[in-house]
Parts: C-alpha cells; structure tokens; sequence
C-alpha cells in the first residue's frame, strides 16, 4: 500500500484492499469493441452449447425411460406366454359341452325377474302392514319387531337385484 500497487481504505474498524487501477493500462476505443464483440459470440457459442445440452440431457433421460433390448424380449416373452393361456382357455370354452341354450338363459332370467318382483311386492305389502300396526304401538319400531321376532332384508344386509 505504501509503494502505491494497491490501495488501502478504512471503513470503520475494517480495512479494504484492492488494486491500484490508475496503473493498469487503459484499452483504447477499438480494443473495446473487439472486446465486446469477442463476448457477445462467446456469449452466443455459449448458448449454442447450452442447447445441444438440454437437448442430449432431454435424450438421455428418454433413453434412460426406455426399455432395453433384453427387457423388451422379456415382456414379449411373457405376453407371447399370456396370449398362449387365453388361446388355451378359449379353446376349452369352446370345447364345453354343458353351454345353457338361449332358451333356457331365457327361461331362468325370466324366473328371476318374476321372482324379484314378488320379493319387492310382499316387502311393500309387509312395511304397509307393519306401518298401520306401528301407528298406535307405544314403544319404537325396533323394539316391536324384536317383541315380533321380524327379521328384515337389511339386518341380514340383503337387497332385491336391481330391475333390468
């Protein structure tokens, strides 16, 4: 500091030290902008490679997301497996002599379709009943079907199928 290279500055208790600029050269006009230029095609080149980057990262990760050669041959391997068992498994289907013809599907569906709707019908008829007697019962509804002995279709967790 005392030879004048670098320069002393006192902030308070602290002391800052830095170069001495007023002996650097100073860069003339010219060298200035071809310095600028120099930055502005490195700045560029920069960007350039930044680019390429992202793009070779975005492959990467695409590689990296994709199945090998040898992976690949097993999932084949394992579908051509699976595919064989649904093949075999359709073979047997259709093989089966105990198929149900249309007319009994029909029959027993029809059957069904009756039966629910009687199901539903002496439902409607016993809670219609069960109401009238219920108007004049002191106690509740729950406490005179446990005196009765009734069991309902929603104590045993048991509902009529759904009309088609």
């Amino acid at each position: 500091a005392q030879q004048g290279h670098i320069r002393e500055k006192a902030y308070g208790k602290q002391k800052i030290y830095f170069a001495n600029q007023e002996q650097l050269p100073a860069a003339s006009e010219a060298e200035l902008r071809s310095l600028d230029g120099e930055i502005t095609t490195r700045t560029t080149a920069v960007q350039v490679l930044q680019q390429s980057c992202r793009q070779l990262e975005a492959e990467l990760k695409d590689l990296n997301s994709s199945m090998t050669t040898t992976e690949l041959a097993r999932e084949v391997k394992e579908l051509r497996k699976e595919c064989a068992g649904y093949v075999e498994k359709l073979e047997r289907i259709k093989c089966a002599s105990n198929h149900v013809s249309p007319e009994e599907k029909e029959k027993v569906c029809s059957e069904q379709k009756l039966y629910c709707k009687e199901w539903r019908r002496r439902k409607r008829m016993a809670t219609e009943l069960l109401d009238a007697i219920l108007e004049g019962y002191p106690k509740s509804k729950k406490q005179f079907f446990e005196e009765v002995g009734i069991e309902t279709d929603e104590d045993h967790h048991v509902t009529p199928p759904a009309a088609v």
